[in-house]
């Protein structure tokens, strides 16, 4: 697996942020993460969490998606991959992910957009996903889709597992060109 592109994370997230006329301080406050650290990761030097990357996307009001575009690698920490395979154009805009779970990992995820939809297909292994008060137990070849806009998990025991994750923008967020807006 390739080594996550820190320079194009810290690109886009720059490039975001000045679109959306915030200084460092102001989005560093925001997301709860040291100005330093943010000064680091925009500059392709730091080492982010995936939890501190949707932080960040959720003070921009943006996808995932749009922070680690272009990066051909993959994200992950505590066992946890996620790796961007495509993006969507059209209205409402789709993302597609891979996402791998070493045994024994726990994904725990923020709400997102209000309306957003996640699905997610098993390609092998067991897991346990969804919203935290519905969790869906799902093997290879299995399917559900929950509310993104509430906390949700995904979760491994004793096995390892690989899933490709799919997620839905509400329209009010897409525009015409299949872009994600606040």
């Amino acid at each position: 697996m390739n080594k996550p592109d820190f320079a194009v994370l810290g690109q886009n997230l720059q490039l975001l942020r000045k679109n959306r006329k915030l200084s460092l301080s102001q989005l560093a406050s925001n997301a709860g993460i040291a100005k330093s650290n943010l000064s680091r990761i925009e500059q392709g030097e730091g080492n982010p969490t995936i939890e501190t990357i949707w932080r960040l996307a959720l003070q921009l009001d943006v996808p995932f998606g749009d922070l680690v575009a272009r990066a051909d690698s993959a994200w992950g920490e505590n066992g946890v991959q996620v790796r961007l395979i495509d993006q969507g154009n059209d209205n409402p805009r789709v993302d597609v992910y891979w996402m791998s779970l070493a045994p024994h990992s726990l994904k725990e995820s923020e709400p997102h957009f209000e309306g957003t939809v996640e699905a997610v297909t098993v390609i092998s292994g067991l897991i346990q996903a969804g919203n935290t008060d519905n969790p869906q137990h799902l093997r290879a070849g299995n399917y559900c889709s929950f509310d993104a806009a509430k906390p949700h998990f995904y979760q491994t025991t004793d096995s390892a597992a690989n899933m490709i994750v799919t997620i839905t923008y509400p329209s009010e967020h897409s525009d015409n060109k299949g872009e994600v807006r606040p």
